[in-house]
């Protein structure tokens, strides 16, 4: 059993988790936690049960609130912490194995000690982000605590985040830090450290105009807002943009800096030191950082979609409540384990395609697999990005020399790579040809100044293509994913919203889960807008996102997280003539799609060619009616495209 503060109160048992419902206890189980194997007074516990005007009554009431919290530990099978009654007040033991917080600076204090190795302090600090699960404390309802505490930990998290960024942009990975810096800025407009970083990147990829634009945007929030100028090193920064200077290379081991100071990562106090904390002075904000609850983590939310689509290859991630797909996971843990058979087919690597539509899922699938085969593949896993963050895709030669070099640093044995969101066969086929260098030659012999591996190698690649002449050519297994089963739908809200709140409403839950379609991508999304409104019963999010799906199955705080953005970057990759075909199905009847004596030149048909070719881009799926159908929930958006469309021209 895991106690989970990064996010809403919640206890978790492996995939299973409960969020606590506002209340007392809750309040007093939050303060013990930030406080773990520490003695709490009893004084600072109920004002940060009650607040500042506390019952008469508080210290009976406070023992009962922790009879109560002991009883909800056994009710649901809480072992190895314990509430304990000490001289002054309470103390509860944790470990960083039972408490995401202690784990989040467990790894925050291992990536310190990498420090003279970048990327194995960039693993370090992204597995430590990958703790935080939502909005800090949503559901603890204590005045105390938020004035106190949370600025505290979102400072933590605040400093974790800028060293992530110093660390790409000194590996060279501007475009990868650009897609976590877009949100931090906008997230933290007052916070001048994320907008230096993100002016560096962009400048160092090249686009000065967008550098010098985003240095005037900051410069007159802090004038407009503040009443301030940019800091100095922001200015200093803009002149060196201005003069077209060479900032030089931005070492990954560059100092911790904060708001200009440069300062350590946070460090946990040991478990074995015994403190009374005494009642926390409160936070002063800095005048240009909000100080009211801070949002989630800003990489965190990227987990809706897994991974984030950035240039890079770097090992394979966790992916957050991984829920359904059994029957798909244990087939390719068994397809990637299996004995090779002997015979010429050996220079190859083992090849696992993952397909279907965006957001169906492919990548959250390869990304858990590669966890679960972890054992088989000694020399390490690696996911390998396709696309830049623009959706573009990304060379061949560039993807080979970072493999080549990921590979040439890997163990002894076998090795995985999850080759993700490949756009077109012609970006794998040579890479996995026999002779090719880099994955396709067997171990020893002369690559073309790569470094060889072959068949102590498998890949996965995911795509929305079905990439049928990659694997008429090269051979391989198909794995095509479709929407969730409804158990599957319900599965996952268990997961990710708790027992406790999704069976007190199994009905409306699953009324949820059918409004999303029992689509992965909108279900990720519907959990995560529920999680930070821990009080909304799911009969009323039924209604509320009845009204308007598209437009409720959105992150308010990261728009690029939305089904409407998925499905538009999706249609952006087609052809425009195909788009144009889509668009006439999706708008016309059901009855189009098995139409087969319809002509193209006929209002509204689709040659069979056509449609073949959406469904290879994963945008048509299996029948019913008819050897094809449109999910809901992309049918709906184009049709609603198409309205908006039609009353912009209508006003023009």
């Amino acid at each position: 059993m895991r106690f989970r503060l990064l996010g809403p109160l919640a206890l978790a048992d492996g995939p299973d988790t409960v969020v606590l419902q506002p209340s007392k206890p809750a309040n007093l189980l939050a303060a013990l936690l930030l406080h773990a194997n520490s003695t709490v007074s009893a004084e600072y516990l109920q004002r940060a049960v009650w607040g500042e005007e506390q019952p008469a009554t508080a210290r009976a009431a406070l023992q009962t609130c922790v009879l109560r919290l002991r009883r909800l530990f056994a009710k649901h099978g809480v072992t190895g912490a314990s509430i304990e009654a000490v001289p002054g007040g309470y103390r509860i033991t944790a470990a960083p194995h039972t408490l995401d917080l202690l784990g989040f600076r467990e790894q925050v204090r291992r990536a310190a000690r990498l420090d003279r190795d970048p990327e194995a302090e960039l693993c370090a600090l992204r597995d430590a982000l990958s703790l935080w699960q939502g909005s800090l404390l949503a559901n603890v309802r204590s005045v105390v605590l938020h004035r106190d505490e949370v600025p505290r930990l979102a400072e933590e998290r605040l400093r974790a985040v800028e060293r992530v960024c110093d660390l790409l942009l000194g590996l060279g990975r501007c475009g990868e830090a650009l897609v976590d810096l877009w949100t931090a800025t906008r997230v933290y407009p007052g916070h001048e450290r994320f907008h230096e970083q993100l002016i560096e990147a962009l400048y160092r990829s090249g686009r000065q105009s967008q550098a010098l634009a985003e240095y005037r945007r900051v410069k007159g929030f802090l004038l407009e807002e503040l009443g301030v100028d940019p800091s100095p090193s922001l200015r200093r920064l803009e002149l060196s943009i201005l003069r077209g200077e060479d900032l030089g290379s931005a070492g990954p081991a560059a100092p911790r800096v904060i708001r200009g100071e440069t300062v350590p990562l946070p460090a946990a106090p040991s478990p074995a030191e015994p403190a009374i904390a005494s009642p926390a002075p409160p936070a002063v904000p800095s005048p240009a950082e909000p100080a009211a609850v801070t949002p989630s983590a800003i990489p965190a939310a990227a987990a809706v979609f897994a991974p984030a689509a950035a240039p890079g290859v770097g090992p394979v991630p966790a992916v957050p409540h991984f829920t359904g797909r059994a029957a798909e996971a244990a087939a390719m843990a068994a397809r990637l384990t299996a004995p090779r058979a002997p015979g010429p087919e050996d220079q190859r690597p083992l090849t696992v395609l993952v397909s279907g539509a965006p957001g169906i899922g492919k990548s959250a699938l390869a990304q858990h697999v590669a966890r679960l085969v972890r054992d088989d593949f000694p020399a390490g896993r690696l996911l390998v990005r396709m696309t830049r963050a623009d959706g573009e895709p990304r060379t061949v030669d560039e993807v080979a020399a970072e493999v080549a070099a990921a590979l040439g640093e890997s163990g002894e044995g076998r090795a995985l790579l999850i080759l993700d969101d490949v756009v077109e066969a012609d970006q794998v086929r040579p890479l996995l040809a026999p002779g090719a260098g880099v994955l396709g030659e067997p171990t020893g012999s002369a690559g073309a100044g790569a470094s060889a591996v072959g068949p102590d190698l498998a890949v996965v690649v995911t795509s929305r293509m079905g990439l049928g002449g990659l694997i008429a050519t090269h051979g391989g297994w198909v794995q095509r994913l479709t929407a969730f089963t409804e158990a599957e739908s319900y599965a996952l809200l268990l997961a990710a919203l708790g027992a406790e709140r999704v069976e007190a409403e199994p009905g409306a839950a699953r009324r949820l889960a059918a409004l999303c379609g029992h689509f992965p991508a909108a279900l990720r999304i519907l959990t995560a807008r529920l999680l930070t409104r821990p009080g909304l019963r799911l009969a009323d999010a039924v209604d509320w996102l009845g009204e308007d799906p598209l437009a409720r199955l959105t992150l308010t705080d990261s728009p690029d997280l939305s089904v409407t953005g998925l499905f538009d970057r999706a249609l952006g990759r087609l052809d425009p003539r195909l788009s144009e075909a889509f668009e006439r199905l999706a708008q016309g009847p059901p009855e189009l799609l098995a139409d087969r004596d319809r002509g193209p030149e006929d209002e509204g048909g689709v040659p069979e060619t056509v449609r073949e070719r959406l469904a290879d881009a994963g945008l048509l799926e299996d029948g019913p009616p008819g050897p094809y159908r449109i999910h809901d929930l992309l049918r709906a958006h184009v049709r609603r495209t198409a309205r908006i469309r039609d009353r912009r021209t209508e006003k023009v």
